[in-house]
């Protein structure tokens, strides 16, 4: 089952993604545990097998051994026996993992469909929303970056619109974001990278 793709940014800490052509049983190999019974669609269950299989592979390259996954009260994943961070993403048939030693981190992969276009009055800001127009990857790199905060933030009960914001950017095939987190009267600066990839936009924690 090889990456897809495969980036260490540390000693112990980096991300991945790969594309799922595996059947079910193919990825329950391996894997102790199974799907939660409440996930009944096909293809969430193989984003759940392929999402535990990832990790396996991912912590295996930054010379772990892969434990399984606890969540805190807040539903944060972590490495079992481990203190890293890490981060999932899926959609169908994609599936993004990061995993960092030290910080909270947050990866998030999506395709790029018209819909982000419609609920977008509702997810950015009015300078957003500017910014953005009409593009749909563009609005797409939004999307996710405020994803990819929701989880680096990690307590829920965020508004996308007004407490995770982004800078306004160029839109290129590769690049970095400007964040800041808004909470209980706090704000947190935060760095993000993004890819545009022929069939998804990633964006992902810069944690270097």
């Amino acid at each position: 089952m090889p990456l897809k793709e495969f980036h260490k940014t540390g000693e112990q800490s980096g991300w991945a993604v790969w594309r799922i052509d595996e059947t079910e049983a193919q990825l329950t190999s391996g894997i102790t545990g199974t799907p939660p019974h409440e996930i009944t669609h096909e293809k969430k269950k193989l984003e759940w097998l392929a999402g535990r299989q990832l990790l396996i592979s991912l912590s295996n390259h930054l010379g772990l051994r892969f434990f399984g996954i606890i969540k805190d009260n807040f539903g944060k994943p972590f490495l079992e026996k481990y203190p890293h961070h890490i981060s999932l993403s899926h959609s169908y048939p994609f599936v993004a993992a990061q995993i960092d030693m030290y910080q909270s981190v947050g990866i998030d992969l999506e395709q790029p469909k018209e819909k982000l276009l419609k609920i977008a009055s509702r997810i950015l800001s009015p300078i957003e929303l500017a910014d953005a127009g009409a593009d749909r990857i563009k609005h797409c790199v939004y999307w996710c970056a405020k994803e990819t905060m929701y989880k680096i933030h990690g307590l829920g009960g965020l508004h996308f619109s007004n407490q995770l914001n982004i800078a306004p950017f160029l839109l290129q095939e590769e690049g970095n974001l400007n964040g800041v987190i808004s909470s209980d009267g706090q704000k947190r600066d935060v760095r993000l990278g993004y890819q545009l990839c022929p069939d998804y936009v990633l964006v992902f924690t810069l944690t270097v």
